[in-house]
């Protein structure tokens, strides 16, 4: 495979859509009743949707984050941050998205597709993160977004809409997420254990 991205690492899943306005109103619920954690990365936030069964620690600290490979500096150097997580183990939803229509996506995709963590992340106005590639793939659900929020895979950049369609993100390649907007950018976010761009 050659080191440029091409649009085929951004994939829209077919015949498959939520109600984004259904989302957008229970978000406002969970939020109520869940705070953000901010991960000791700038601009970056996370509500984990699911967590291991018993285990409260599985949704706090380096456990929300999870490895990743940066190249920090003009050397290129790959470096290694964080640590690895058992994503298979992630099976049960949180209290605060039960009765709400996020319990309805988690279940649709979990009858779908191999899934492990599932988190709510949000990026704020005119900030990046880091150059930097994931174990695993990436599904995507936008629930709020603009036209300066683009993901960038390789070379290749592109703005997922707020349209209620799921979108898999080949994230096993160097990549960034940019909110050039003036409004929070707030996706579902789920880690994919079977890989289709193999």
């Amino acid at each position: 495979m050659s080191n440029s991205s091409t649009s085929t690492d951004f994939y829209q899943v077919p015949d498959l859509s939520f109600d984004i306005s259904k989302l957008k109103s229970d978000l406002e619920k969970v939020l109520s009743k869940s705070n953000y954690q901010t991960l000791g990365i700038t601009n970056f936030h996370a509500i984990p949707m699911n967590k291991i069964p018993g285990d409260d620690e599985s949704v706090t600290g380096h456990n929300v984050r999870g490895v990743y490979w940066t190249k920090p500096d003009e050397t290129g150097k790959e470096v290694m941050r964080d640590k690895p997580i058992d994503e298979s183990k992630y099976t049960e939803l949180m209290k605060d998205f039960k009765n709400t229509y996020f319990e309805e996506v988690y279940k649709v995709l979990k009858s779908k597709f191999k899934i492990g963590r599932v988190r709510i992340l949000l990026k704020e106005p005119r900030s990046t993160l880091s150059w930097h590639k994931d174990p695993e793939p990436r599904l995507h659900i936008p629930i709020i977004t603009n036209p300066g929020c683009k993901m960038v895979i390789e070379d290749v950049a592109k703005h997922m809409p707020a349209d209620g369609k799921v979108w898999i993100t080949n994230n096993t390649r160097y990549h960034n997420f940019f909110n050039g907007g003036e409004q929070n950018r707030i996706h579902i976010v789920a880690c994919m254990l079977e890989n289709r761009f193999n």
